[in-house]
């Protein structure tokens, strides 16, 4: 090992000689950098030395001087003899400070024994090994030391030392690893990918692709590279066109190709590629990604198909409710005819005179009660096949909850009655308003009450309350029933589910509540029920509430809640136009309480035109389904006389379907009445009609 240097206490001459030698150090090394001496003399361990500076030494001085390396010449004492500027540099410390320095005064303490190693007895090579150094801010700098020995250089009695940075070293390693790692991700991100992706040169060359286009195509990826990439499409001008496309627009989206596979499998894709290009912004090729749509095609195929399917699958359903329809309308026509001279006569019956025996008289109430009833099953059919085919159409205006309630309560006391029920309505504030079609809304109500009735306990209760807020108008109905269990709560609002009542003595068809519930729904309304087995069911109903003004409400209130007139003194004149003797007859029966009116009847259209034009009389009452030309078409006849004109007519049918009444309505007649007639409500009809007629005329009638 060499001779390390010493840190004893000194004596002031001593480092006074040793301040001498360093300057002249520096001056000599001065020297030799100007050219101005040829030789050196170096005092070492074995006597002086010298070390001639020919032309080829100050060439080697040169190059020294301009290595990248930090390099310097080392006495065997660890003094620094010699070094070049980029060691200086290393250590951010003038040059002059370096020369004369000890080694150790640069070395880091912790690679001083990595150091020493370096200068090991190993004659026969260069060694080398990684170390630190201390810069003059006490910094520390990594660094590869190459430690050439005396023997090598020449110089028996020095070390030649390189010294190379290793912090730019090692940030390019960290680089080249980052970009490796980075390459290595993204190269997993590629081949991760199920999307065929290929890289493409400007000259139409696959420079890269991943396993999914080696699995589309059925070639390797040694195959690939460096094929044509239009040759692996069904269409390799459209192919080679996206390719061109692309370097003109930038980049191509859903191109539509189709890849063929080595089988002869076809795939049917949809390109997406952009311009790739290097740091510098040069155009490198093209980076395409396909996306498969070969079962989004299959299945866009079948869905075509199965619309097609669909369309005729709705056409026929279509034609089938449509037939329905006119099936449904022709049975109510059918239907009605006969009931409303059942119905009809039964009542005619009733109130005849001489009034019948008691026994004639319960079998008359048990005729008009299954007569009506008969009627009640007919119209819930009929309602809730307009609903299911969507053709019910509804006449939303503002309705006064007040008048309705009023209206229903008349209408369910009896029954209640009858039933032994006692029903009471909660008072509320008579000025609140709901958005509904009043009719329907009237048989929800009257329909929950029958219920309500139907279904209590022998000497019940019912509760009519009805509550507020700034949005809905809820109308609760509550009985002290049975009640209904959760189980069959789920199934209340089921068509033809009677919830097990199907052999009990309640009359019922099961749809009458899903009626009710579609209808509250159609007006923009919930229905709701709460119920306790033992205790009773609460079925609610919540409406939109409206705020419309009152004014406006009488004046849209039907005209069958207007006053009635009371009758008039003078004879009038009623034209019936029915080709059904039995009709014809029961209103000829029901006109025998009305003497101050004379009926005449014609049975087809022609005969009622000439009838009209010949009397003038002072109401018609309309059949529609007449042989040869229909009501609809004799009124629009006498509509266009002037002399007929003016005389109100009133629709008198078996087609009782809403859409039937809206047409009439929209048509022109006065009133839209149907069979089986309820007597109460001709009679108050025909009352209104004579006296819009006297007004019309002025108060004179007509004989």
């Amino acid at each position: 090992m060499p001779n390390r240097p010493t840190h004893s206490k000194q004596h002031p001459l001593e480092l006074d000689a040793l301040r001498i030698r360093l300057e002249e150090a520096e001056e000599t090394l001065r020297a030799i950098r100007s050219g101005e001496v040829d030789a050196l003399v170096v005092q070492g361990v074995g006597g002086e030395q010298i070390f001639t500076l020919d032309g080829a030494d100050q060439s080697y001085r040169i190059m020294i001087e301009n290595m990248s390396e930090g390099a310097l010449t080392m006495s065997l004492e660890g003094m620094v003899m010699f070094a070049n500027r980029r060691f200086a540099e290393l250590l951010c410390v003038p040059l002059e400070k370096v020369i004369g320095s000890t080694i150790y005064t640069w070395i880091a303490p912790g690679s001083r024994l990595a150091f020493q190693s370096l200068l090991g007895d190993d004659e026969g090579k260069v060694l080398r090994d990684e170390l630190e150094l201390v810069t003059g801010s006490e910094t520390k700098v990594p660094v590869q030391l190459s430690v050439s020995k005396p023997s090598l250089i020449g110089m028996p009695d020095a070390f030649f030392i390189l010294a190379t940075d290793l912090t730019e070293i090692n940030k390019r390693k960290m680089a080249e690893a980052k970009w490796q790692s980075s390459a290595q991700y993204n190269r997993s991100l590629i081949e991760a990918s199920l999307d065929p992706l290929v890289m493409i040169s400007a000259d139409g060359k696959i420079t890269d692709a991943n396993a999914a286009t080696e699995q589309v195509t059925g070639v390797d990826r040694t195959g690939l590279v460096g094929s044509n990439f239009a040759e692996y499409f069904t269409d390799p001008e459209k192919a080679g066109a996206v390719q061109q496309l692309v370097f003109r627009e930038g980049f191509v989206t859903d191109y539509p190709l189709a890849i063929r596979h080595v089988s002869g499998n076809i795939t049917d894709v949809l390109y997406n590629a952009s311009l790739y290009r290097d740091a510098n912004g040069k155009v490198l090729g093209v980076f395409a990604a396909a996306r498969d749509i070969t079962e989004r095609k299959r299945l866009e195929q079948v869905l075509q198909e199965n619309n097609a399917d669909l369309q005729h699958a709705m056409s026929v359903a279509e034609k089938a409710n449509l037939a329905k329809s006119n099936f449904l309308s022709s049975m109510s026509h059918e239907l009605r005819t006969p009931l409303n001279a059942i119905l009809g006569f039964a009542q005619l019956l009733e109130a005849g005179t001489p009034p019948p025996t008691d026994t004639q008289n319960k079998r008359l109430k048990q005729i008009i009660k299954a007569g009506w009833y008969l009627l009640e099953l007919i119209n819930e059919i009929l309602d809730l096949s307009m609903i299911e085919s969507g053709k019910l159409l509804l006449s939303q205006e503002p309705v006064l909850l007040a008048e309705v309630m009023q209206e229903c309560r008349g209408m369910i006391e009896p029954q209640a009655q009858t039933a032994g029920i006692r029903i009471n309505f909660l008072p509320f504030d008579e000025n609140w308003l709901v958005s509904a079609d009043r009719i329907r809304l009237k048989q929800v109500i009257v329909n929950l009450l029958s219920n309500a009735i139907k279904y209590n306990r022998a000497q019940g209760t019912v509760e009519v309350s009805c509550t507020c807020t700034t949005e809905r108008v809820c109308i609760c109905i509550k009985d002290s029933g049975a009640g209904i269990s959760p189980e069959l709560q789920k199934q209340l609002f089921q068509p033809f589910n009677r919830l097990g009542k199907e052999d009990s003595a309640i009359e019922g068809t099961g749809i009458g509540l899903v009626v009710t519930k579609q209808l509250v729904e159609l007006m923009g309304g919930r229905i709701g029920v709460k119920s306790t087995v033992g205790l009773g069911s609460e079925f609610g109903v919540e409406l939109i509430r409206d705020f419309t003004p009152q004014n406006a409400v009488w004046k849209s209130l039907p005209a069958e809640f207007t006053p009635q007139a009371k009758g008039v003194a003078a004879p009038h004149t009623l034209l019936y136009v029915e080709d059904n003797p039995a009709n014809l007859m029961l209103v000829e029966h029901i006109m025998e309480g009305r003497p101050d009116v004379r009926l005449l009847s014609a049975q087809d259209g022609d005969a009622a035109i000439a009838l009209a034009r010949a009397h003038l009389p002072e109401v018609i009452l309309m059949d529609i389904k007449l042989p040869g030309i229909s009501g609809i078409e004799v009124m629009k006849i006498l509509r266009r006389d002037a002399a007929t004109a003016h005389i109100p007519i009133v629709a008198l049918s078996a087609n009782a379907m809403l859409h039937d009444k809206e047409l009439g309505m929209e048509a022109g007649f006065f009133r839209y009445l149907t069979k089986p007639i309820n007597v109460s409500e001709f009679m108050n009809t025909l009352s209104e009609a004579l006296k819009f007629s006297m007004d019309e005329s002025g108060g004179t009638g007509r004989a």
